[in-house]
């Protein structure tokens, strides 16, 4: 059944009930036409905190959280918690719900990572329009409280208090593996800064044609608990990002992947950026993001990001060194994966992975993060 499910969810990712084409793992498909589903657009405004819940009339969603911690002695970990949702059909094509109808396919991951160990595990689960109580669903998310899960692998509110986000305060948990094998996290997320809103108020655009995502983060989160690694449990604090991002035509036809960083700067910026990579040559964006939330937008004028060196991983040629340069702000890093063995032998294969981040001239450390390499 697990591979089952596991080759529904490539088939569905691929946009067109058939198997992506050999070398695009899955992601081209992000490019297909989505008729029936609402688009994302500029002209979509953002609430909260009904917009931290799912979007079944859009197509592809996530929920995405990556964190770079320490251990007790300053030992670099890095884990990833996502949840994806993946709607099989436009809502205005389906019928009567019924008890075996699946709509929505979920999957989620979970890598925990030190040094040369590197964990992986993914769960799938269905989900039907007919009308259950959260409590009987396999996976989902609520709102009020929110709460987004497969199985036991859950993100949740700690905290319901009156004006704050629903997301300001999180506990995570997923664990996988028995004995010596087992590995998972427990680990608490408070934000120290505001929601940041990509692009046009949200609006993140991907193409010329104007396919794009509505995405926001949580760049701000302090995070302190424990993971378990080699059967081992690690005290542990450091930072963490979540994104949420929705869409239903995230790329354009002829784009077939991207790279996407998320920094954690010393002096208290953040700083996303991506590249995606196209028949028509590259589109880059990005944004820089103030101590206290503010956001400045980047576009290819602004910003510079190129590959500096590639390395052959579970046999993918992978660009894990990095220049890039903000030249208005003076901003000349050199970012490079801290292990290249972080590939995600996932249903649909990427690679993710803990950075560090260096100035380019001096060498001296400017920060930490995270790379994402699709498409490869």
């Amino acid at each position: 059944m697990r591979r089952l499910v596991a080759g529904l969810l490539v088939m569905l990712l691929a946009g067109c009930g058939e198997a992506p084409p050999e070398g695009q793992a899955g992601f081209a498909g992000l490019g297909a036409d989505a008729e029936g589903f609402r688009q994302a657009g500029p002209e979509v405004t953002l609430r909260f905190p009904g917009d931290h819940g799912a979007h079944p009339d859009y197509r592809l969603e996530w929920w995405y959280l990556t964190a770079n911690l320490e251990d007790a002695e300053g030992e670099p970990l890095g884990i990833q918690w996502t949840l994806f949702r993946r709607a099989g059909r436009p809502p205005s094509s389906l019928g009567e719900p019924g008890p075996w109808a699946a709509d929505q396919l979920w999957m989620a991951h979970l890598a925990v990572s030190r040094g040369a160990s590197h964990r992986v595990a993914e769960r799938f689960a269905r989900g039907t329009a007919a009308p259950r109580a959260p409590e009987a669903r396999q996976a989902g998310v609520t709102v009020r409280p929110f709460r987004s899960w497969l199985d036991d692998w859950t993100l949740a509110s700690r905290s319901e208090a009156p004006g704050a986000d629903a997301l300001d305060h999180l506990a995570v948990s997923a664990s996988a593996g028995r004995g010596d094998d087992a590995f998972g996290l427990r680990l608490a997320l408070d934000a120290q800064g505001p929601l940041v809103r990509h692009g046009e108020a949200g609006f993140s655009r991907k193409a010329e044609g104007g396919q794009g995502s509505m995405y926001v983060s949580q760049p701000f989160y302090r995070v302190a608990g424990e993971v378990v690694l080699d059967g081992e449990r690690v005290p542990v604090t450091g930072r963490a990002w979540l994104d949420r991002e929705w869409s239903s035509q995230l790329l354009g036809p002829g784009q077939a992947g991207w790279d996407w960083l998320a920094l954690h700067l010393d002096d208290g910026h953040k700083l996303m950026a991506f590249r995606l990579r196209g028949d028509d040559g590259d589109v880059l964006s990005g944004s820089w993001i103030a101590p206290d939330g503010a956001v400045i937008s980047l576009g290819p004028e602004d910003l510079r990001l190129t590959p500096l060196a590639t390395r052959e991983v579970a046999g993918h040629e992978l660009p894990l060194r990095w220049r890039l340069a903000l030249p208005e702000r003076g901003l000349d890093l050199e970012v490079a994966a801290r292990h290249p063995e972080r590939w995600m032998p996932t249903a649909v294969p990427y690679w993710e992975g803990a950075v560090t981040v260096r100035d380019r001239a001096t060498g001296e450390p400017r920060g930490v993060g995270y790379l994402e390499l699709t498409g490869y």
